[in-house]
């Protein structure tokens, strides 16, 4: 998720929504001479696949996406040791007619070495199930119903490069609503650049995230409706009171403006 300022360990704009920084992660590995083209690469760029990035691990990857890291490895074929490398791509969406379960609670990520291997712990807690459309049913993110989190003008528009989601000023305090129905997936402080976050999964491609807030009124795996307030507007971790607000598909920033209804 990219805020205007800054991006995930002091780079700007912000990649990703994962894990905090400094976590081991997935890097280059071996000589590039000869080396076949990582596995996926043959799906790069389209709907509901992802390309892994410097610095990705499985549960970053599920995070992001709002999915378990463990249903993306069987997604995927992959098997402990659970290595993922720069360059391959993931699917990240449930294949035709399969459910996908998210499990939100972060201390059941796996433990992952520096060469991106991971060994999976035992999963505690509740886990949300979401069916996949059927091919002959209307697309779930098309059935998605949006609203503005804020009402203040906007600061700051959409930019692919600089700043992938919508700036929007207010006053200390400021209530920030639920752009649409969905469950929190993530609501606290532990990624630099963002402040107090809050993000909502709506579909089983569509997130969205609210970053900069001053208190957070929702936890993990709360539901939330549509215009709920989920909280009060702040400055943490930016130069001013705003809020930054974006929509992912598919774990890819779009512009909100496409989502959004006119004011």
């Amino acid at each position: 998720m990219a805020c205007s300022s800054t991006r995930l360990g002091g780079r700007a704009p912000v990649e990703s929504l994962g894990e905090a920084p400094n976590t081991n992660s997935a890097g280059q590995r071996g000589n590039a001479t000869n080396k076949p083209p990582p596995p996926g690469t043959e799906n790069a760029g389209k709907p509901g696949y992802y390309t892994v990035q410097p610095g990705d691990t499985l549960f970053r990857v599920g995070r992001e996406n709002g999915q378990n890291w463990a249903t993306i490895a069987r997604w995927n074929n992959l098997s402990e040791p659970y290595t993922i490398e720069v360059g391959q791509v993931l699917r990240v969406v449930p294949p035709t007619g399969e459910s996908s379960t998210a499990v939100t609670q972060p201390v059941n990520k796996p433990s992952v070495s520096t060469d991106g291997k991971a060994t999976p712990r035992p999963t505690t807690g509740s886990e949300t199930t979401e069916t996949s459309p059927t091919p002959s049913a209307k697309p779930a993110e098309d059935k998605v119903v949006w609203a503005w989190p804020a009402s203040g003008p906007i600061l700051k528009n959409f930019d692919e490069i600089h700043n992938k989601g919508l700036d929007i000023s207010g006053k200390m305090g400021d209530p920030i609503n639920a752009a649409a129905d969905g469950s929190v997936v993530y609501a606290s402080s532990g990624l630099r650049g963002y402040g107090n976050l809050i993000i909502l999964k709506h579909s089983s491609t569509l997130l969205s995230a609210y970053a900069h807030n001053e208190t957070l009124l929702v936890k993990e795996n709360q539901k939330v409706k549509r215009g709920q307030k989920i909280a009060e507007m702040g400055k943490s971790d930016a130069d001013r009171v705003k809020l930054h607000f974006e929509i992912r598909r598919s774990g890819k920033p779009v512009d909100p403006m496409r989502y959004l209804p006119s004011r």
